[in-house]
């Protein structure tokens, strides 16, 4: 399990867009990249990830305006954690 802090921002692609995400840091992204694994649609990889006191599963995707993964933040997360736009948020991240 890794830890890290990001901000949390909004998918700019359409306007009316409500998906939020925090980007894994490009080293720890990096070594992500190295581990051998199977492909999965769009590039994804399955891991656990815990923010605060909610654990979920999901999967990170490569942003190669980035150069990173992005982690989608689900909804539910944010209002149980209370975490807005903009506000640093503390991943640990698990691959699964």
């Amino acid at each position: 399990m890794v830890a890290f802090s990001s901000p949390l921002w909004r998918w700019d692609a359409r306007s009316d867009a409500a998906w939020f995400f925090c980007t894994v840091p490009e080293e720890l992204s990096e070594e992500i990249r190295a581990v051998p694994r199977p492909p999965r649609g769009f590039g994804g990889v399955r891991v656990e990830v815990t923010v605060g006191g909610t654990t979920w599963r999901t999967s990170i995707f490569p942003d190669g305006k980035a150069g990173a993964y992005v982690l989608p933040m689900k909804r539910a997360v944010l209002r149980a954690e209370g975490i807005e736009e903009g506000d640093l948020v503390e991943v640990a991240l698990e691959l699964v």
